[in-house]
């Protein structure tokens, strides 16, 4: 059997889990399966990432300024767009298939061991998301890394990757999403994300609601946290727009940092590169260190957000989105104005049935000129007729197509009438995982074919 066969039957293994949208308010379990490993998460920092937008555009950039320090590094983001093993990297690249099949042989034994155990105390056994986590935490420690860059799966208190202390606990903005799951008030969802603020840690946040930055503010409080917010203690400074991406001035926890190149399209990734600076101040330098110039301009050159505001494809242009609820419909949106040069946008738009495709089309409709309503190749899309009379609700112009593929042919077709079109294609991680493979099978960067 090949590594990569290897590799593949483990995720395989996984599949055949409850899925990640099965949820239980617990980490318990997760904890029980490390212990018998001799608590992986405990041999190295951690900087741990939550709230509703950006945590993975956020976590990256971290993991990249740390990787520039020198230091060995690990990150564990989800979901993925491609191969699960793009969630786990070390030393900036996707885990080797090898290291997580080694990984997965460590761990295997004791996996029926505590599904036995929670079988028996009526309980539902490990899921996909509880046991990738520990795959995580295990491959990390294997490298091994010095400090790891840990984005939760869903709210916080209770998510499985908190069975780690964040040295650092880092908030994006928060807004509503997964309501089933963590509350349908701003206030009752930072709650959970609160949980993962440990005693004793810095707090770094996103500028917040009122109702989330007074939860977060009391929760620090009663875990003698230190906390700093964006607006306040740090901040994006300046931004302009450059070739590829743009020039931020940051101001940081411990220092300012003057015109810095950020490969990256979209204000809110200005923002999120000033959050993960004032992160990486707390980490190094406990906030009152500056971060040496050259070591931040080789982390936030170095940055990538795969299927964030992506470009892949030219002639025409294409560009990439997971924007899956509201907020990142609406930082989209914002981006397709700032950040080009293109008089209309055709948006090819799919979105999955547990999200809130209303919300979803409610910002980004109103920047499309034509709406290509499509579905995600996933059981739990919504279908392509449901999104289109969503537009058609909203006034704007929408035609449906049952499968990505045509909904992109359709769309790079319209937009090669003019120069002043481009494709955004959105709504989705899995839709935007299917196109970047489109993309390349295509090869969209050689300009559109009729």
């Amino acid at each position: 059997m090949s590594e990569r066969q290897r590799a593949d039957a483990v995720y395989e293994a996984l599949l055949t889990r409850a899925g990640e949208r099965w949820v239980q308010p617990r980490k318990e379990r997760t904890a029980r399966i490390l212990a018998f490993l001799d608590d992986p998460q405990r041999t190295y920092r951690v900087v741990h990432i939550t709230g509703t937008n950006g945590k993975t555009s956020t976590a990256r950039m971290i993991e990249s300024l740390l990787r520039a320090h020198g230091l060995r590094t690990g990150l564990f983001t989800s979901p993925h767009l491609e191969r699960f093993t793009e969630r786990i990297v070390i030393d900036g690249e996707p885990i080797a298939d090898a290291a997580v099949a080694d990984a997965w042989d460590e761990i295997e034994p004791f996996v029926d061991i505590v599904d036995a155990e929670l079988e028996a105390a009526g309980d539902a056994a490990l899921t996909f998301f509880e046991l990738l986590t520990v795959l995580a935490f295990v491959a990390a420690a294997d490298a091994p890394v010095d400090v790891l860059v840990l984005e939760v799966g869903m709210g916080g208190e209770w998510d499985s990757t908190n069975t780690a202390d964040g040295d650092v606990a880092v908030f994006t903005p928060i807004d509503i999403d997964h309501a089933d799951r963590l509350g349908d008030t701003i206030s009752e969802i930072a709650r959970v994300k609160a949980g993962i603020i440990k005693e004793g840690a810095a707090v770094v946040s996103a500028e917040q609601p009122p109702e989330a930055a007074a939860v977060l503010r009391r929760a620090a409080a009663d875990r003698d946290a230190t906390i700093a917010f964006e607006g306040t203690e740090f901040g994006l400074a300046d931004q302009k727009l450059a070739v590829g991406g743009q020039l931020l001035t940051i101001r940081g926890l411990a220092g300012e940092y003057v015109e810095e190149y950020l490969p990256l399209y979209g204000a809110h990734q200005g923002h999120n590169a000033a959050l993960a600076v004032a992160a990486v101040e707390s980490l190094i330098g406990g906030g009152a260190q500056q971060i040496a110039g050259d070591i931040v301009s080789e982390g936030l050159q170095a940055a990538t957000s795969p299927g964030r505001l992506q470009l892949v494809g030219i002639g025409p242009t294409v560009v990439v989105d997971a924007a899956h609820n509201p907020h990142g419909a609406a930082a989209l949106a914002q981006a397709l104005d700032d950040s080009f040069d293109f008089d209309e946008w055709g948006i090819v738009l799919g979105v999955l049935s547990d999200k809130d495709a209303a919300g979803i089309v409610s910002r980004l409709a109103p920047a499309a000129a034509h709406v290509f309503a499509t579905a995600p190749d996933s059981e739990r899309a919504s279908d392509a007729d449901a999104v289109a009379d969503l537009v058609e609700r909203s006034g704007h112009r929408v035609t449906v197509h049952p499968t990505l593929a045509e909904a992109a042919d359709a769309a790079r077709e319209w937009a090669s009438s003019s120069d002043r079109r481009a494709v955004a294609i959105a709504g989705s991680v899995v839709l935007a995982g299917e196109a970047i493979a489109l993309s390349e099978a295509e090869d969209w960067k050689s300009g559109w074919r009729a």
